[in-house]
């Protein structure tokens, strides 16, 4: 038995694939519609964290951030007190790395043990279970889990053992995205004020140097004024401001990190926040 704390769109999407493979899902969420939406699928909804956790022997934690995720753990009806010595905690959201090392140590005590799993992809990409995933775990705990792994995920990167540099590569790769999706909003804003067709403009991108899964994704639907929220503006700006800090915890200051959370971080301060984050080319228009 598999548990998924979290049914947002990342959580709500690893657990239609599971299910659709055959795998038994208990599935727990503050928005007890959006499990109850898998209920013809096979999933057991339960009443609180420590309910879907009891009979698990891996419970996947899919919430926003370490406050949430400290929450369903070690707070009231939380997974710890539930699980069964032995047991895994799978650790997907993204999360600054001494958050990710904290978490698993206070896990020992209760006999748990963590998987340092973030991802990435977006909802499709987990539903049909070729995200991306990077695990860090010791090598023993990777093997126990790795049929489940496989199972998420065609696209597995085990970083390595130590916890918490799952956390250090997502952020790597959050920080990336970031930036490449800044930079593409901020020159197709060019183009429309240089009286360019902007999708005529992607067209060109997407087939030269410039190309961008992340551009090519966001730009399409903010292109077509689609901006329901697949990632919302909150998510990036999270994760922009922890790589950013993570890098200057080891000592590292880059020049477009910043500059790139600071755009997430006022693209939010001016509303956008619930917004998908492709809103981007939006706003730079209208600020500029």
């Amino acid at each position: 038995m598999i548990a998924i704390i979290g049914v947002g769109n990342m959580g709500g999407a690893m657990a239609a694939n599971l299910l659709a493979k055959g795998w038994p899902v208990n599935l727990y969420d503050l928005d007890d519609a959006k499990c109850r939406a898998l209920l013809p699928s096979g999933a057991r909804v339960c009443a609180n964290a420590a309910d879907a956790a009891r009979s698990a022997t891996t419970t996947i934690i899919c919430v926003v951030n370490a406050r949430q995720t400290e929450a369903v753990l070690f707070g009231a009806g939380g997974v710890a007190d539930a699980m069964r010595l032995g047991h895994t905690v799978m650790l997907c959201p993204t999360m600054a790395p001494n958050e990710v090392e904290d978490i698993a140590l206070r896990l020992r005590p209760f006999g748990l043990h963590c998987v340092d799993a973030p991802m990435s992809g977006g909802p499709s990409r987990a539903r049909d279970g070729s995200m991306s995933l990077m695990v860090a775990c010791e090598p023993n705990v990777f093997e126990r889990q790795r049929a489940l792994i496989d199972a998420l995920s065609s696209r597995v990167f085990h970083i390595g053992e130590r916890i918490g540099d799952g956390a250090r590569t997502k952020l790597v790769n959050n920080l990336a995205a970031g930036i490449n999706l800044v930079a593409a909003a901020e020159v197709l804003a060019m183009a429309a004020r240089m009286g360019l067709n902007p999708g005529h403009t992607l067209d060109v991108m997407e087939q030269s140097s410039a190309q961008s899964w992340i551009g090519s994704d966001r730009m399409r639907r903010a292109i077509a004024g689609d901006l329901a929220p697949r990632a919302h503006m909150t998510l990036l700006e999270k994760d922009t401001r922890l790589a950013v800090q993570a890098a200057l915890d080891a000592g590292f200051v880059g020049p477009l990190g910043a500059a790139a959370r600071d755009v997430f971080a006022n693209a939010c301060a001016a509303g956008l926040a619930e917004l998908d984050d492709a809103a981007l080319l939006q706003w730079l228009e209208k600020n500029n």
